[in-house]
């Protein structure tokens, strides 16, 4: 079939699989370019179909020959309907991975679940013995509780409501927005859902099958961002989340039982995630405006390839805390942040054009589904059934 784009809200309900195969090489291709540390090489990434997730096992199968083992929540193809971006890309990811050589498996379904969670822990066991490495990118918007109970996350502010600007990217208008603030249930759910509990559980759970190494790193994802942000997202119920998630890296480093336990603060980038956050949106686009300007602009894969080859290698990582890597540190600098804050005030429907980068959010968006994608022809059928060999 010939595969188009179809938005509906903030996402995209079609992705193109030779698109994402596409956009997976690339970033193969920017790896393999780059200056390689001495690295992790047994890595197992919980989350590991898009965004950072599938930068950082594309980092640590082409930075340092790692066997990596990814967890994905992913539909395949079905009938008429293509299957979801994260699908798309981890069939590629494989593909390039075998053919290099590399171990690569991948496991599809919940991973707050001891179900997905055991079957991982039986590959590890069977296929490469411990892991040194675990990477926890889950960004999912509801948890299921073993007793049924599910929870859901909401993206609202804590205490008061907050009014700023927002743009609207169905016709690139600016507005004001107000936000409301979350009730106590919804930050509780909030944090069930995007807090440390899971990761904590993950660690526990290979470490009680002996299944990690006694001196293995695990690293989750976070962002703090500028005070324009604050309001929605390190003070809001999302910050909520992401205090219990810094909290649990000190208590799995004070454990005592040698596993060594980091949080990475990343740049602010489009993903599925951000693209829903109001305020956000207008944020990035200006944010992608002045740090390509001043040379400093970053995707997924150089942040990861950055993070992982200087300042969480297999010897050394760079915090400002105990257990805090700033990834964010371009974008928090005063240079970019003073022009990012010039051109929020002075930002109007009227001077979009001149005053962010649309067109780069925007190409970003699309690139998450697998289109915009260099030397393609999303203009001619396309088989959308690809395998992934061990889901």
């Amino acid at each position: 079939m010939i595969v188009k784009p179809k938005v509906r809200g903030f996402i995209c309900t079609t992705a193109h699989p030779d698109g994402c195969k596409a956009i997976v090489k690339s970033q193969i291709d920017y790896v393999k370019s780059q200056p390689h540390a001495e690295g992790f090489k047994k890595v197992l990434v919980i989350g590991s179909s898009m965004g950072y997730g599938l930068a950082s096992r594309i980092t640590a199968a082409y930075s340092f020959g790692a066997a990596t083992l990814g967890v994905i929540f992913d539909k395949p193809a079905n009938g008429s309907r293509t299957a979801s971006a994260g699908w798309y890309n981890t069939a590629a990811f494989e593909e390039f991975a075998h053919a290099d050589g590399l171990y690569a498996k991948t496991v599809n379904g919940d991973a707050y679940s001891k179900e997905i969670k055991d079957k991982v822990i039986d590959i590890i066991k069977k296929d490469i013995g411990k892991v040194d490495m675990v990477v926890y990118s889950l960004a999912a918007p509801r948890r299921t509780m073993p007793d049924g109970t599910v929870y859901s996350s909401v993206l609202k502010t804590v205490g008061e409501a907050y009014t700023n600007k927002t743009i609207d990217l169905k016709n690139n208008t600016v507005s004001d927005i107000t936000v409301e603030p979350a009730s106590e249930d919804e930050i509780t759910a909030t944090i069930k859902v995007m807090g440390g509990e899971d990761w904590q559980d993950w660690i526990n759970a290979l470490k009680a099958a002996d299944a990690i190494e006694e001196n293995a790193v695990t690293v989750a994802y976070s962002y703090i961002g500028p005070e324009i942000t604050h309001p929605m997202y390190a003070d809001g119920s999302i910050g909520k989340a992401k205090d219990h998630l810094f909290e649990t890296a000190k208590a799995i480093t004070n454990a005592n039982n040698g596993i060594k336990a980091y949080i990475s603060v990343n740049k602010a980038l489009v993903t599925q995630s951000s693209a829903a956050i109001p305020i956000v949106p207008l944020y990035i686009s200006i944010l992608y405006k002045v740090m390509k300007e001043q040379g400093v602009h970053e995707g997924c894969i150089e942040q990861m390839c950055r993070l992982f080859n200087t300042k969480l290698t297999k010897n050394n990582a760079q915090t400002d805390e105990p257990c805090r890597i700033r990834m964010d540190d371009w974008e928090m600098g005063e240079s970019v942040q003073n022009a990012v804050n010039k051109l929020w005030s002075e930002i109007s429907g009227d001077n979009l054009d001149t005053h962010a980068d649309l067109d780069g959010y925007h190409e970003d968006f699309y690139r998450l589904f697998g289109f915009n994608a260099d030397g393609i022809d999303y203009d001619i059928d396309v088989d959308i059934d690809r395998n992934i060999e061990n889901v």
